[in-house]
């Protein structure tokens, strides 16, 4: 299979706040650090996907700004295309993140040039999504564009996959078209219409929403690992145990990690250990593009 992919998404600015807590109202705390990094879950599953190795092209929007210009730059460091990134009139998506000592996070986005992303942008990218073996889609975009690149990449037979985040309503007809839907739990929680906290309870739940789509779900569950289910073969894969430092864009290294082991012909077996080890890595470090694992520091 080639292994040129197609990252159809977000990019945002993040700005991440290093605290012991949050503020009540009214008060005025003092932060440990603050950082800055390229985000937002598209631009950062296309870094992932980048940093395996894979031949990574991105589609988008950013603002006609300053954080524009770096958010551009910063992805073409990591050898990701950015040939069919557009400017739209209007301020580039921001992430302002809390992240705590026991790396847990908060986050709060501002959508900017992302809600700008249209059908006729994919449209004028069909060029390389007809290149593709793989295109990953997100929902931090408007959500008909996201369905008319699902049927897009179909129909020019990439294998897609689609991170359902944030969780919100998708053509039922549109999802049966998705080869691999990943969702933590809260949007597991969602789209299966019952609560998912547990590794028991995204087994039991796996059913229902490998149901909704082509071939395989994945259920993220942070610290608690992950649930993968193609229909036939149903297996849990426990988190890797690492020191965490931040716990920012590990989801996104996961469906990195996904993504290469499609194009690798892996086995559920290979492809659950190869992700969680792939998002164990980020976890380690600060930052989101920055923390990413290149497939040396995977496979080491």
């Amino acid at each position: 299979m080639d292994r040129r992919t197609v990252v159809i998404g977000s990019i945002n600015y993040d700005i991440i706040i290093k605290q012991d807590r949050l503020p009540k109202i009214g008060e005025t705390i003092s932060a440990n650090s603050v950082s800055m990094s390229g985000g937002g879950k598209g631009a950062n599953q296309a870094v992932q996907c980048a940093k395996l190795g894979l031949d990574t092209h991105m589609i988008g929007k950013v603002g006609n700004d300053h954080f524009g210009d770096e958010l551009l730059n910063g992805l073409e460091k990591y050898h990701v295309h950015t040939n069919f990134i557009k400017k739209a009139d209007t301020n580039s998506g921001l992430g302002f993140v809390n992240s705590f000592p026991d790396g847990r996070l908060l986050s709060t986005i501002e959508k900017g040039a992302n809600y700008k992303l249209q059908i006729k942008d994919i449209q004028d990218a069909v060029s390389i999504i007809k290149e593709a073996s793989i295109v990953v889609i997100q929902l931090e975009i408007p959500i008909k564009v996201a369905e008319y690149a699902i049927q897009l990449g179909k129909k020019h037979g990439c294998y897609i996959i689609l991170n359902a985040a944030p969780s919100v309503p998708i053509s039922a007809d549109v999802l049966k078209l998705v080869d691999c839907f990943v969702v933590n739990e809260a949007e597991a929680s969602y789209y299966a219409g019952t609560e998912i906290e547990t590794a028991e309870q995204a087994l039991a739940a796996s059913d229902l929403l490998q149901n909704m789509v082509a071939h395989l779900v994945c259920i993220t569950l942070g610290e608690k690992g992950s649930v993968l289910f193609d229909g036939k073969e149903k297996q849990y894969f426990p988190a890797e145990k690492v020191d965490v430092i931040e716990t920012t864009g590990a989801g996104d290294s996961y469906i990195g990690g996904i993504a290469y082991s499609v194009l690798n012909n892996f086995l559920i077996n290979e492809m659950g250990k190869f992700a969680s080890k792939v998002s164990s890595k980020t976890v380690t470090n600060i930052g989101a593009h920055e923390a990413m694992p290149s497939l040396e520091e995977v496979i080491m």
